[in-house]
């Protein structure tokens, strides 16, 4: 991929759209902490100095894609819920219908997952003030989109939603990391099977937190 001097905003924005794309492509390849700016620069075409005229930092470039999935999935699971939660049903079924949509829809997404659990230790780190400023702001418009989500089908969450709905996040941040073993530890597990018994599976995982966590923060009916 090459480009010709960018003279125009278009032309501004389809270069800043070709670098978020690659950095995408290469999380599908490899691990957020291999994704670097020297080869994101290689890959899409640009020197490292030109890339930098767009995005300040490797940090910058995933805190924005992050943000980005963060939206696609909010899109999703808004159709998920609304297909696959029936609102007449009693509030702890309800509430084990969310979980499962909830995990089954993040576990699809371990990119995500992936760079939400690097947020607070590595993305939030080497941006400027203005960066992480933006970021914050467009991350609790997410939040508050999720919590209008879970609300519309569990409104017995109350005031517990938004709170859910960052431990939805962080949980499946962290679980993330457990799920997918490095070659070293799944050759580990290979030469002794028993020590799989500490390998992960995110959905599974997932939705047994995230039921126990609704269970317990729900109103018990009287």
């Amino acid at each position: 991929m090459s480009f010709q001097r960018a003279r125009t905003q278009e032309q501004r924005e389809i270069r800043r759209r070709a670098i978020l794309d690659m950095a995408s492509a290469m999380l599908d390849e490899m691990p957020v902490a291999a994704v670097t700016l020297n080869e994101l620069s290689r890959r899409v075409g640009l020197a490292k100095p030109n890339v930098l005229r767009y995005f300040e930092s490797r940090e910058a470039v995933l805190l924005e894609l992050l943000d980005h999935f963060l939206q696609q999935w909010l899109t999703e699971l808004a159709d998920d819920l609304a297909a696959g939660v029936d609102d007449d049903l009693p509030m702890a079924a309800r509430a084990t219908a969310v979980a499962a949509i909830l995990s089954r829809s993040l576990a699809g997404r371990t990119v995500m997952c992936d760079l939400f659990g690097a947020q607070g230790s590595v993305l939030e780190h080497n941006v400027s003030v203005e960066v992480v400023a933006r970021y914050k702001r467009a991350s609790l418009q997410r939040l508050a989109t999720m919590t209008d989500l879970l609300r519309d089908h569990l409104p017995e969450l109350g005031e517990n939603a938004t709170m859910f709905s960052l431990q939805t996040m962080v949980l499946a941040g962290a679980l993330s990391a457990y799920s997918t073993p490095p070659p070293s530890l799944q050759a580990a597990y290979l030469a002794e099977p028993d020590l799989a018994r500490f390998h992960l599976e995110l959905k599974d995982s997932l939705e047994l937190a995230l039921t126990a966590t609704l269970l317990g923060v729900l109103p018990r009916p009287l």
